[in-house]
């Protein structure tokens, strides 16, 4: 069967940077599944994507579908006969239907009953036809927002200027808004022009001619080869930050790297205002020495070509000045600043309308601090650093870099607090209590940081809970998601073994007396603590626990995270063994009778009659001392082999005595047994759903 090239391209004004990779990924993915979808063959796909313009090239796509002989199904013979033998109207609609006569009928047996079928054979469809139908595939492209132009009705991330739709040589008709497809492309917006596509295999070249690199891995890679030829000749070392080349490869069609200067009184600013001065508003490449002391230069990538690049240094040194200019009065005005009076103007900045302001939070989270540095028993003098950071930490929120570069808030909190002359430990858990910022952050270091950083982690996420705002799919404004994960990250890290669940209901239960939010208290605990399970689920997956593994630990309250992450370790270790598969077993069977146990059962050893009952029972006793001692050393495998040595005198007893039987006061006794037994084993969750083979 003969093949041809296929290619797409949607030429639109400039997308957001951050909007092109997946918009670019989710027309890959939409093709080929609509390809599949109408039985279209074809061969690689390349996809391709700059700021104005998404595309997808399909190799070797068939000309038209496969012809195919289908065997439908009809009723059952009885039905399609009557009796007289003659074909019933069940039988003749269902031969219409297919395009047939009762002629075509013939009889297959299915599970002892014999039904109606015909076979039919069905001509593949044109390529062409089918290719003119794909505009809905390319307008469902999702994006984070949308807009109309003019008078048209489609939403869509910006206006499409141009559509091309080439089966090999010929145009495929489709039509978007009142776009029409041609064989004609855009070049660079300055340094190109219409590019007439001959068929679409010559896409690449054509538009590379016209100064646009639409493959957008190999224009990252031109970057990052820019970035490191500048760096060796002026023996610089430039950090490429992944996601700032992300963005500005999606800034341009045709980068060129290229550096300027900037005064060098300028480095007397803190450095992370100076690279975020550059990376974030300016995407620039700060430049440092081979030593890591930062520069007065920086690398930008221009979109054209090596022209005139004495001229665009100049501008964008310009620009760069004007920001850092900025950034020094920034400074200059904050060095007025008093932490007290800056921390009574929290009071009028609104942190929510239903959950109050940020003052109020300070306040509250301040109360919320000292009680888990109480909990963890910490010493005085960490306590009194505890009070005095939660007292203040949000100060810098007032200031006048904050309010200009929000990014650097907690940062600049901590170097303030230090020129204020605060303890270097109290102006650290200021920068802390934001920590982990990100999935690849790091914790807090410190103790004091790391009990600031759950506090005000827990506030805002029972607040919001509080009030009903919930992260629901994909939507989470307010990143509860990544808060949630923080706190665990930090408990776990820590190893302190505290309560999460008490921690909550505590939180929980002072909202309610604050009056804030109308919900019931007890579905926003176990809300909460829900989410919260989610989060430790996925940290546990992210470490390669088995999900069945996963699911066990989860049955367990939410106590010290350290030891639900070694719990599941345990047993994803354990797993292995050999003889695994026979403990779990048996102790699974121990917990699932104790299911019939009621709280009120008591055991009584002198009802033990017999003998196997009497040695679990022994045993047990044995086994219960040793099994919690482990669990208090959080030796997870010890208290797990304790546990499998009970398998030979769990399977004696089921072997010869009936738990259930008549006798109501034997039974209560051995269920008692069962419960206690049962009550053991759970240290490691609900593992009767592990999956053993």
């Amino acid at each position: 069967m003969s093949k041809r090239d296929f290619l797409i391209e949607i030429g639109l004004e400039e997308m957001p940077a951050r909007f092109v990779t997946d918009a670019m990924n989710q027309l890959e993915e939409k093709v080929k599944s609509w390809l599949t979808s109408h039985q279209l063959e074809f061969g690689y796909v390349h996809v391709y994507s700059t700021p104005r313009r998404l595309a997808v090239l399909v190799e070797d796509l068939v000309e038209k579908q496969a012809d195919v002989t289908l065997e439908a199904k009809g009723p059952a013979k009885k039905v399609a006969l009557d009796t007289n033998g003659d074909w019933s109207k069940a039988a003749q609609g269902f031969t219409r239907g297919q395009g047939l006569t009762v002629e075509d009928i013939y009889f297959k047996e299915i599970n002892g009953v014999e039904y109606a079928h015909v076979k039919k054979h069905v001509t593949g469809k044109e390529t062409k036809a089918i290719l003119e139908t794909i505009a809905p595939v390319l307008t469902s492209i999702h994006f984070p927002k949308n807009m109309r132009w003019g008078s048209e009705e489609l939403r869509f991330v910006r206006p499409i200027k141009w559509l091309v739709a080439l089966f090999g040589e010929d145009v495929i008709p489709v039509q978007i808004t009142n776009v029409h497809s041609d064989r004609v492309s855009t070049g660079h917006r300055f340094l190109g022009g219409q590019v007439e596509l001959k068929e679409a295999v010559n896409y690449v070249e054509a538009l590379l001619s016209n100064y646009v690199i639409v493959n957008a891995f190999e224009r990252k890679e031109a970057i990052r080869q820019q970035l490191t030829i500048i760096a060796d000749e002026n023996n610089w070392d430039i950090p490429v930050d992944e996601d700032l080349l992300e963005e500005v490869n999606n800034l341009v069609e045709y980068p060129t790297a290229l550096f300027g200067t900037f005064e060098s009184e300028y480095l007397s600013l803190p450095e992370e205002v100076l690279i975020t001065s550059m990376k974030e508003h300016q995407r620039y490449f700060p430049v440092k020495s081979k030593e890591g002391k930062l520069l007065p230069y920086f690398v930008t990538v221009r979109n054209g070509n090596h022209e005139n690049l004495d001229n665009v240094a100049r501008g964008n040194e310009k620009v760069l000045r004007a920001r850092l200019s900025d950034a020094a009065f920034f400074s200059r005005e904050d060095e007025k600043l008093v932490i007290e009076e800056a921390v009574k103007r929290l009071d009028k900045i609104v942190f929510h309308e239903e959950i109050g302001t940020t003052g109020e939070k300070v306040k509250r989270v301040h109360g919320f601090a000292l009680e888990l540095a109480n909990l963890l028993q910490v010493g005085k003098e960490t306590r009194e650093n505890v009070s005095r950071a939660a007292s203040i930490y949000k100060f810098d929120l007032v200031s006048h870099m904050v309010y200009e570069f929000p990014e650097l808030q907690g940062i600049m909190g901590e170097k303030y607090a230090i020129a204020k002359g605060e303890n270097p430990i109290v102006a650290r858990a200021i920068n802390e209590h934001y920590m982990p910022r990100s999935a690849d952050d790091d914790t807090p270091a410190s103790d004091v940081g790391a009990i600031l950083s759950i506090a005000e982690k827990l506030d805002t996420i029972v607040g919001f809970f509080a009030i009903g705002v919930i992260p629901t799919g994909s939507q989470d404004p307010y990143a509860l998601r990544r808060q949630a994960s923080g706190v665990i990250q930090i408990l776990i890290k820590k190893q302190w073994s505290i309560s999460l669940e008490e921690l909550i209901k505590k939180f929980v239960a002072h909202y309610k007396e604050q009056s804030i939010g109308k919900r019931d208290q007890e579905a926003i605990t176990a809300e909460v603590i829900q989410f919260f399970k989610l989060r430790l689920k996925n940290n546990l997956s992210e470490r390669g626990i088995r999900y069945d593994i996963v699911d066990a630990i989860l049955e367990l309250p939410l106590q010290d995270m350290g030891s639900s992450v070694k719990k599941a370790e345990t047993l994803e270790t354990k797993k292995s063994d050999e003889n695994f598969k026979e403990i779990m077993e048996s102790l699974s069977r121990v917990r699932n009778i104790a299911k019939k146990a009621t709280a009120e059962m008591e055991l009584t050893a002198a009802l033990l009659q017999e003998k196997e009952e009497q040695q679990l029972y022994t045993l047990y006793l044995d086994k219960e001392e040793k099994v919690l001692q482990a669990v208090n050393d959080q030796d997870y495998h010890e208290a797990f082999n304790e546990l499998a040595s009970l398998k030979p005198a769990i399977d004696a007893f089921f072997e010869n005595i009936m738990v259930m039987t008549d006798n109501e006061q034997i039974k209560a006794n051995r269920l008692a047994l069962m419960r206690k037994l049962a009550s053991l084993i759970s240290v490691f969750g609900n593992i009767n759903g592990i999956i053993v083979k």
